[in-house]
Formats: structure tokens, sequence, C-alpha cells
């Protein structure tokens, strides 16, 4: 779970000079409140009422039919492919601070080679995948743990100082932190996709996400907050700027852990992230939507290869983009399937009232409330301040990837009637 969601602190440097580094701070301690703890009260009530594979795309189709549900596949599954390509890029990035010749061609080797090595482990199983996420998250925190020590044990200036970058108009500034934001607390009702393949869901999950929503807030912001306040360098901070840090806080021994620590955590992120989007393709196929031959499993591993090495292909192609323009088309399919999978659990409240829950989200119908209701919020904010403050790469194939989706529907309807006739 700690793998798939966080993995470490690295990706939010950028946000640091684009929103400030007031802003930056305060969207590490807010965000949460809107986004990752709500969405991990629904998937914790519907993990227990609904441990099936495929998860929130199957509670969707339940709750309001297969148009919608389809939809919720799909735009998780092509959203994983930006989420897929941005870890592949992060981890080719922080390389290129032990080879400073990892330029152009050599970059995009380095991300498509991680892709198919990750995808063999994939199609491995999911043990193989768990156990390879653990040790990874392990050498990943202690050096963060290090450096944020002695970031806050030399704490000399007000972290908090500007709020935004003086000079900018707030528009410009807001949407794409904030999208990165979305991105960086996103994915913790992901693996519902694969609750069959965990051992006693119904009390593990819920358990996992207890554990992991705290420990994600404290790794993003305890050791930004510790290298601002020691260094207040802010217009620095780029992308793979932890490692800088480290350097300036603790020497060259230091920079080297948390490089290899940034290195690692794009492994374990990439690891996780095909774990538990693959098993989408599978159950859209399963259900009818897709191409049976993404149900094939492995003879050997019982994995859904087939689904797997097709979504590692269009990683590899898509490690080509710079990692914002991924990260912010990434967050309107992310907004689309995370509000429809908090609309579920109000709808199956009304549709399924007897179903049995083990878990209920605390505080009743006000409680029901926020967790719709907040994270519907936070996806317009994101949405608005994305098209106010990006590009035009983003512009453009942020509204298309969600439109995509239906005419995916229509297409998969048409095969499935021709098929029937």
């Amino acid at each position: 779970m700690y793998s798939y969601t966080t993995g470490g602190p690295f990706g939010l440097e950028a946000q640091v000079t684009t929103s400030g580094p007031g802003l930056t701070l305060l969207y590490h301690l807010l965000i949460p409140l809107f986004w990752c703890i709500p969405i991990s009260l629904v998937a914790a009530e519907l993990t227990t009422a609904l441990p099936v594979q495929g998860g929130f795309y199957r509670w969707v189709r339940l709750a309001f039919g297969d148009f919608w549900g389809f939809l919720t596949g799909w735009w998780n599954w092509t959203a994983s492919f930006l989420l897929g390509a941005g870890y592949a890029v992060l981890f080719a990035n922080y390389l290129r601070a032990w080879f400073p010749s990892l330029q152009g061609w050599r970059h995009t080797l380095a991300a498509v080679l991680l892709v198919a090595l990750v995808t063999w482990i994939n199609v491995r199983g999911i043990r193989l995948v768990g156990r390879i996420s653990t040790i990874l998250e392990i050498a990943v925190l202690a050096p963060i743990l290090v450096m944020a020590v002695i970031g806050l044990a030399k704490w000399q200036h007000n972290p908090f100082v500007p709020m935004t970058p003086p000079g900018k108009p707030l528009y410009q500034v807001f949407g794409v932190g904030l999208a990165l934001g979305v991105w960086l607390y996103s994915g913790y009702e992901q693996l519902s996709s694969v609750a069959q393949e965990i051992e006693n869901p119904r009390r593990n999950f819920p358990l996992a996400l207890a554990i992991v929503v705290p420990m994600s807030v404290a790794t993003y912001f305890l050791p930004t907050l510790a290298s601002l306040a020691a260094l207040h360098n802010w217009q620095d901070w780029q992308d793979g700027y932890f490692a800088t840090a480290a350097e300036l806080l603790g020497g060259a021994l230091l920079a080297l852990a948390v490089t290899g620590a940034a290195t690692i955590a794009n492994i374990s992120l990439l690891n996780a992230t095909v774990l538990a989007t693959t098993r989408m393709p599978f159950a859209l196929a399963e259900d009818g939507f897709l191409p049976k031959a993404l149900t094939r499993l492995h003879p050997k591993y019982g994995t859904p290869a087939t689904a797997i090495v097709a979504s590692g292909i269009v990683y590899a192609a898509l490690s080509l983009r710079d990692l914002s323009d991924l990260i912010t088309v990434y967050a309107w399919l992310r907004v689309a399937t995370s509000v429809m999978t908090v609309l579920s659990a109000w709808k199956l409240r009304k549709s399924h009232p007897t179903m049995e829950r083990p878990f209920v989200i605390p505080g009743g119908k006000a409680g029901l409330f926020y967790a719709a209701a907040a994270p519907v919020l936070m996806g317009i904010v994101a949405v608005a301040g994305s098209i106010l403050g990006a590009g035009h790469f983003v512009r453009v194939w942020g509204p298309v990837g969600i439109l995509l989706g239906p005419v995916a529907y229509l297409v998969s309807r048409r095969r499935s009637a021709a098929a029937n006739r």
C-alpha cells in the first residue's frame, strides 16, 4: 500500500518552485483532508463489503451501471499509462545524478529498461511484488529520516516564506502545484483492484489504510519542511533536488544515500503501480468490455500476463514525455476515477442498504457526506486550477483523455453487439 501511494517524498520538488514554499507546505497539510482521507474511508468500507477483483471499478458498476462502471475502469487504466511512465522518467532523472551523460536517448532507454524489469517481476506474481516492495521501502526511508532530522536540527529560516513566488499571479502557481499534490496523495483505493489476491482483505485493507495515510503525510511534509527551514533556497528546487539538499545538509555520503533512495523509490512505485492497475483491463475484459485476450493468465504464475505486458508497452512509449506534462494530464483522469469511486459509496448505501459492511465510514450521514463531497470539491478545484495554470499540452490532452472514455465504451458495445449477431 505504501509503495503504491507514496514510496518516498520524491517528485514533489518542482512544486516548491512553481507554487512557492509556503503554499507547498500548506498543500501537504490540507490536501489529505479533502482527498486521501475521505477516499481511504470509502475504500475501507467498500473493500470490506465487496472484496472482489477489479475493486472500485466493480463498485461503480454495481452502483451506476455499465456505462459509468466502464468509464471508471477505462479512466483508471489510461491514467496508469501516465503514472507508470512518470515513475520511469523520475527513475531516469535521479539516475542522471550518478551518470550525468544520461541524456536524450540514453535517458529514455533507462526508463524503458526499468519498465521491462518491473513488467517481468509483476508477471511473476503478487507475493514477489510485495516482498521486493517491502525491502525497497526500508532502503528508501532510512536516509530520508536522517536528512529530515539533520534539517530540523539546523532550522534557521521560516519555511513558509514566501507563501508564493513573488511577482507571479496566483492562478499561475496554484493549478500545477495542486495537480502534483493530487497525484502525490492518490491511490488509496487502487489496491482494491487486487482484493482477491490479498490475504483477509476485510481485515488487512482498512488496517493498511489506517497506517499508511499518516505515514504518507509525514513522508512528504517533514523532509520538505526540514530542508526549507535549514537551507531556505526554494528557488533552486527542481526534479531531483532532495539529493542536492541532502549534500548541503549532511555531505556527499548522505547525498549518495538519498540519490539511491530516490532511484529505488521509483522502482518500488512503478512495481506497485503495475500490480494495481493491470488488473483493471483484466476485469474489463472479463466483463466483456475489452478483448478476451486480456484475461489470458500465465500458465505457471496465474497472473494476467497479457494485460501486464500490454500496459508495460504503453508505459515505455510514454516515457518520452516530461514528468510535469504526464502528471498534470494524469490528474484529470485520477480525479474522474476517484470522484466516481466516492459517489458509489453514497449510491450503494441507498441501493444496497442491507449489504454487509464490516467497516462503516464513521459519523453516520455526516461522515458519508464528507467522504463523498470533499473529494468532489477537491477534484473540481484541481481540474479548474490545471486549466488556468497549465500549458497547451495539458489543456488539449486532459479533456481528450476524459472524452476517450465514452468513445471507447461505444466501440466496446458495438464490438460486443457484432460478436453476438
